[in-house]
């Protein structure tokens, strides 16, 4: 599985504070250039020193020791230009504007280098916090499950995240391979609290239930019961999450229960082909919305050869600067790649290629690769064999 941190959104894709974040970057250096303006005019007897001086220690806010060290740089450049256009060179006042910046720089770097190894400490338990929470929430899915390879990965939108509101798991039952992947409608605590309820439904239903269908209400009534603890969903937003559950059985096919998901992709010769439901139905927690009788699994051909695909919204709505959508079918038919994990790992950098690396939802993927039998037995003497070696 992999996991990695994101930055805040991108500007034009709910990332307005990172465009202050930059301004409030520059109104050192527009302060600087402020002085030149006004030093070079037939203004200069304006007394501008304190701006100056203002310079190193606004920097120190927003760019750390060495973006400080850089504006008390520029600061006193500017210093030393307009005394000498000015001839004021021996007035007590430049010698004074002198000291105090250079007095300000050094207690702006002091403050800012002290700050930022504070931040970078607490950022990094964090982070030790989140691994360690996801690890219980979010397994690694087995690179290995029955007669076929797998790999999951997931990259998380939130600031300083891990985890987010996407849900996924695959395990190996009595009845074959048997996979979640979902989407809880919202963000934080709450999303995460969501889908560790489908999450621990899924886990124990998923053994013993015959029906695939069942599989799936087992998950809505977790998240029904959680979404009517007080607190523990946004009550002012609509509580609801999009899944789809998927068998792999003993023949070639795949079974899906699709509940308002977007629907898995199958990569076979080379072509790629959507899972589409012919009777979709609303996600968890709509239930009222489900007219006619229970939702029964549609089968779909998995033959060996066939990859197959589950992933979440956050792939395929993934935004450019021209406000396109990623083109997942396409990216799929451009990869070349022997194994599942190194699948996800170029579809991933294609991702980034696409959106600049900035995402602006939380982003799962699971790949399934269906071994031919002689191929299968091979590659799980392989793993037997390595097992051993390390015991």
């Amino acid at each position: 599985m992999r996991s990695l941190l994101r930055p805040a959104p991108r500007p034009g894709v709910g990332g307005h504070s990172r465009v202050l974040f930059t301004l409030a970057q520059c109104l050192p250096f527009a302060i600087a250039l402020l002085v030149v303006g006004i030093e070079l005019s037939p203004a200069h007897f304006l007394y501008t020193g304190p701006l100056l001086t203002a310079t190193p220690a606004l920097a120190a806010v927003t760019m750390g020791p060495k973006g400080t060290i850089w504006a008390a740089a520029f600061a006193l450049a500017v210093s030393v230009t307009t005394a000498t256009y000015n001839q004021a060179w021996g007035n007590q006042q430049v010698y004074t504007n002198f000291l105090a910046i250079l007095l300000v720089s050094a207690a702006s770097v002091t403050t800012s280098s002290a700050i930022r190894t504070r931040r970078q400490g607490e950022l990094d338990q964090v982070r030790r916090i989140a691994v360690a929470a996801q690890e219980v929430l979010l397994r690694p899915v087995p690179a290995r499950l029955g007669p076929m390879r797998a790999a999951s990965m997931y990259l998380a939108a939130e600031t300083g995240a891990q985890i987010g509101g996407d849900l996924y798991e695959a395990v190996q039952t009595r009845f074959g391979v048997r996979m979640i992947m979902g989407d809880v409608r919202g963000k934080g605590l709450p999303a995460v609290r969501s889908a560790a309820a489908v999450l621990g439904a899924f886990r124990e239903a998923v053994h013993y239930e015959d029906e695939l269908a069942e599989v799936m209400n087992h998950c809505a009534a977790a998240f029904r019961r959680e979404c009517a603890v007080p607190g523990a969903v946004d009550q002012q937003a609509e509580c609801f999450v999009t899944a789809v559950v998927a068998q792999v059985p003993d023949g070639s096919v795949v079974q899906l229960v699709n509940r308002g998901h977007p629907p898995p992709l199958v990569l076979r010769q080379g072509k790629v082909q959507a899972l589409i439901p012919t009777s979709p139905l609303p996600p968890l927690g709509l239930e009222d919305f489900i007219i006619g009788p229970p939702a029964k699994p549609e089968s779909y051909p998995f033959v060996p050869g066939d990859r197959l695909l589950l992933h979440t919204d956050g792939v395929v709505e993934a935004r450019n600067r021209d406000n396109d959508f990623f083109a997942l079918p396409e990216a799929m038919e451009a990869v070349y790649a022997r194994n599942p994990l190194e699948f996800l790992e170029q579809l991933h950098q294609g991702l980034i290629r696409h959106t600049e690396g900035w995402l602006a939802d939380d982003v799962a993927m699971i790949l399934l690769d269906r071994l031919d039998e002689e191929v299968g037995e091979q590659v799980g003497a392989d793993a037997d064999s390595s097992s051993d070696r390390r015991d």
